[in-house]
């Protein structure tokens, strides 16, 4: 191998949002040398940037009991009961000592002496810390800004993950098949100059994030594909729950708007749901109304769109706010206005999002996956604690909790031995002719997986529907799996191959799963 093209480190951290990001605090304060890989341009941007709603912490009149609760009801029981008690009695601690003392996350008060704790649906209590509403933009930035004054951190951006490095299926020692399936590292595709690298670990951890973007509408960037879920999945790390696809009951309905999000903070401040005629309609549904958990609320609304064949439904804040809107909410006022909607006058047009994975790489309670040397962190992650539909402003302190847990037990179990010699390794192969990439084949590959996902594996499922999601998909896959062993690597092919496989992952997983619960509905 050119050793140009190959970089070493104790930890691989794949993805910097708040769970890669927060790995890599812990692990750069305990001295270990962490390389960060990142497809973006810009290190800060990932779903955490995104986060408007805030942090699930502990407020006035509330108690870890409550809240694990609030998150087991919620996640209609099938929650892990370790993963939950993990987060609801550490979360706060770590806020304090990492987002509060260390970071200075600079989070609104309701006086000098009081943080502001808001309301989202599926919450008991006042609980959720936020800095008006960019929150998750905030804590990106600021862990960014931390993690450059490390020495013994590199952050690689605009560089793609194409597939995790393992022992035996990338080494030529025939030897190597009679030992334990080990990750130990990452091929990663340099996007500037098209050629791959080679990153090697003892350590790899997924904080990849998730996959809302292979559905034709989504909250999520449209980097959002699923990569880690792929990766894992071909690496031979088990997986589960990715039926339960979380919708966003409202996401700005706009031509030009590309997933705007609009927090559930704003219903928890009072905002109520309508039709276009103006009627309230949240309370024919569920008891809680407006602030019932996320999957009542988007069935509600896809209901409502389909009884009355409308394309939207419309969020009222501006006849029931009591506090100051744009102090409140200044960058969703904002963005509303730039888009011609005066959010403190008239109701905003929304309509559901693909907004968060309940499932993917099964974990323990620190982050550790079933394929050795591989953890998993955040929403690529299946702790346990969402079970089948996420509580709101949870995945912010799952992210932080469990990163930094991951990190915790690779220095308390650290073996840099590796599990093979450099020139065992296979080098990236390289096609001899390499086919130019076509950007209208991709795109209309795109279109075609989020039009099926959102219109035969979205909010009602049934079999049919999925059967021919399947039979479709799986003729795509092959044609895209055809085209990326031929054509140049390029970070849209590589995207591609990995969200026709994760399409794939949810609909199988929706498929084999009759039953209803939570973010997975069958109408059969």
């Amino acid at each position: 191998m050119n050793n140009e093209a190959v970089f070493r480190s104790d930890i691989l951290i794949i993805g910097c949002g708040i769970s890669g990001a927060s790995a890599a605090l812990e692990a750069a304060k305990r001295g270990f040398r962490v390389n960060i890989i990142t497809k973006a341009p810009a290190a800060e941007e990932s779903n955490t940037f995104y986060a408007q709603g805030g942090i699930v912490s502990q407020g006035k009149d509330d108690c870890p009991e409550l809240l694990k609760e609030d998150i087991i009801k919620t996640g209609d029981g099938i929650n892990n009961p370790e993963a939950v008690e993990v987060l609801a009695s550490q979360g706060r601690e770590l806020i304090e000592r990492i987002l509060v003392q260390e970071l200075r996350i600079p989070f609104s008060r309701s006086s000098p002496e009081m943080l502001d704790y808001a309301q989202e649906a599926g919450h008991s209590r006042r609980r959720i810390l936020h800095v008006r509403d960019t929150t998750g933009r905030t804590i990106a930035e600021t862990f960014i800004e931390t993690l450059r004054k490390y020495t013994n951190v590199v952050v690689f951006t605009d560089h793609t993950a194409v597939d995790l490095l393992t022992v035996p299926h990338h080494s030529k020692n025939f030897m190597a098949y009679y030992r334990e399936p080990q990750c130990i590292g990452a091929y990663v595709l340099d996007n500037k100059t098209g050629r791959v690298k080679t990153f090697f670990a003892p350590y790899t951890i997924l904080a990849t994030g998730g996959c809302g973007a292979v559905y034709l509408y989504t909250s999520n960037p449209r980097q959002a594909i699923g990569a880690g879920y792929a990766m894992a999945h071909r690496a031979g790390a088990r997986i589960v729950n990715m039926e339960y696809i979380q919708f966003h009951p409202t996401s700005l309905f706009h031509r030009d708007a590309d997933g705007f999000l609009i927090s559930e903070t704003v219903r928890g401040e009072g905002a109520r749901l309508k039709t276009k005629e103006g009627q309230t309609f949240m309370e024919k549904y569920s008891e809680r109304k407006d602030l019932a958990p996320r999957d009542e609320v988007t069935r509600a609304i896809y209901e409502e769109m389909v009884n009355s064949n409308s394309s939207y439904v419309l969020l009222d804040l501006a006849s029931y706010a009591k506090m100051d809107i744009k102090k409140r909410f200044p960058h969703i006022h904002k963005t509303c206005l730039d888009y011609g909607i005066d959010i403190t006058k008239e109701p905003i047009p929304v309509v559901p999002a693909a907004h968060y994975c309940c499932g993917g790489v099964l974990v323990d309670t620190w982050g550790k996956s079933s394929l050795r040397g591989l953890y998993a962190v955040g929403e690529v992650s299946c702790t346990g604690v969402h079970g089948a539909n996420r509580l709101a402003s949870t995945s912010l302190l799952e992210g932080l909790v469990w990163g930094t847990r991951a990190a915790q037990d690779i220095a308390a179990h650290f073996d840099p031995t590796p599990p093979y010699q450099p020139s065992e390794i296979h080098p990236w192969y390289y096609p001899e002719k390499e086919e130019e990439i076509d950007p209208a084949l991709i795109n209309q590959d795109w279109l075609t997986i989020r039009s099926t996902m959102w219109n035969y594996a979205g909010i009602i499922r049934t079999k049919k529907r999925l059967e021919r999601a399947k039979a479709d998909m799986e003729y795509l896959k092959h044609r895209i799996e055809k085209f990326y062993k031929e054509a140049k690597m390029d970070p849209k092919v590589v995207a591609l191959k990995h969200g026709i496989q994760v399409a794939l992952m949810i609909t199988h997983a929706a498929l084999a799963n009759p039953v209803s619960l939570g973010a997975h509905f069958r109408k059969d």
